[in-house]
């Protein structure tokens, strides 16, 4: 008997992503596996360019009543719920850090579930992110929102963000409004402090720095060596953008803070941009805000600030889907080896990790 994949359509508002594409489900059909699609009316990719990869399609939702031996696969998390989930599911689901509310979710999950942000290789390294493009991103929504900004000092907020249809034009969208906002701001960039800059995510903000246009000098990349010392760190204020990317493991001294910000009388700081995006972890190293923003409103501001210019946030948790062909079908493809192991979950190392570390989550409650 075949395993079989049910890929459900995604709920998240403005979500495009999709962790299967056309590319990726052929190729586990092509390794014998049985792959249902739902139709999705936000996904990326158009429902008839799975059935021209030879993959049925079934109805939107339909994986709540599918035999409970099919495993459902997506992307973000389940809309709030309390029905029990009896299937495998895989997928990101942010509960294994403590998150708010994580006890409530987690405990629905009665079978398995292999949360994709916790699949690692043999040298603990993640099998597959977006990090890359959730930086890459960030840096860009950052750019552009700075931009707005300089050339808005009325104080008019950011309009909502849609999708680009590829990465040229997203780049090339930036650059224009970076351009428009130096001609009012005496031919000045903006000075970027990226902490985090030598990962995955850290290189993609780097990388779009870079891309439209910004010198050497702006771009200050920080990594664990610079912040060994513990913050928080005068740089951040002294650059008009933050832009935080590191992967959070623990407690470590805060980056920023309100304290720090109404300290630097001669504050530059304008905008951060938190792609690492933790505002209900306990842990969160930019303790200056505490919700998540969205597409619609992709700012937030700090309040308590005493003097000087307004700071906002941009914490918006699903950043890659502002290129969400191009990062669906870096991260699908990252993680198809692991997905052609699913036949043998019990004992391949990916996933057998994965199931022990569910358990281990569920006994802590």
């Amino acid at each position: 008997m075949s395993t079989v994949l049910h890929l459900r359509a995604e709920t998240k508002p403005l979500e495009h992503r999709s962790c299967l594409t056309p590319t990726t489900a052929k190729a586990l059909v092509d390794a014998g596996y049985d792959v249902r699609v739902e139709r999705s009316p936000q996904s990326i990719f158009e429902d008839k360019e799975f059935e021209d990869a030879g993959i049925p399609l079934v109805p939107t939702g339909s994986w709540i009543d599918a035999p409970e031996d099919h495993l459902i696969v997506g992307l973000k998390e389940l809309p709030e719920d309390n029905f029990p989930l009896k299937h495998e599911h895989i997928q990101f689901a942010h509960v294994f850090k403590q998150q708010t509310g994580y006890r409530e979710t987690l405990s629905r999950y009665e079978n398995c579930l292999y949360d994709l942000e916790f699949l690692n290789d043999a040298n603990g390294r993640r099998v597959a992110a977006f990090g890359y493009y959730a930086g890459f991103a960030g840096a860009a929504l950052a750019l552009e929102i700075w931009a707005w900004n300089v050339t808005h000092p009325d104080g008019e907020g950011y309009p909502a963000v849609k999708p680009y249809p590829n990465e040229d034009a997203l780049i090339s969208h930036v650059k224009g409004s970076i351009e428009k906002a130096k001609a009012v701001n005496g031919g000045a960039e903006p000075r970027v402090i990226i902490i985090g800059a030598l990962g995955r995510c850290g290189s993609g903000s780097v990388d779009m720095c870079t891309k439209v246009g910004l010198g050497e000098e702006s771009i200050l990349k920080w990594d664990m060596a610079e912040t060994a010392k513990g913050g928080p760190f005068e740089e951040i204020t002294q650059s008009d953008i933050f832009i935080n990317c590191i992967y959070l493991m623990g407690k470590i001294p805060p980056f920023v803070t309100r304290e720090a910000i109404n300290a630097d009388k001669d504050r530059k700081l304008r905008l951060i941009c938190d792609v690492a995006c933790d505002p209900n972890s306990p842990f969160n190293p930019v303790p200056v805000y505490d919700i998540w923003t969205t597409f619609d409103q992709p700012t937030v501001d700090v309040s308590g600030i005493e003097s000087g210019p307004p700071i906002s946030v941009i914490s918006i948790d699903h950043l890659p889907t502002l290129l969400p062909r191009e990062s669906s079908e870096s991260f699908s493809s990252q993680l198809l080896p692991s997905l052609l192991q699913l036949k043998d979950r019990e004992t391949a190392r990916v996933w057998a990790d994965a199931k022990k570390l569910f358990k281990e989550k569920k006994a802590e409650l």
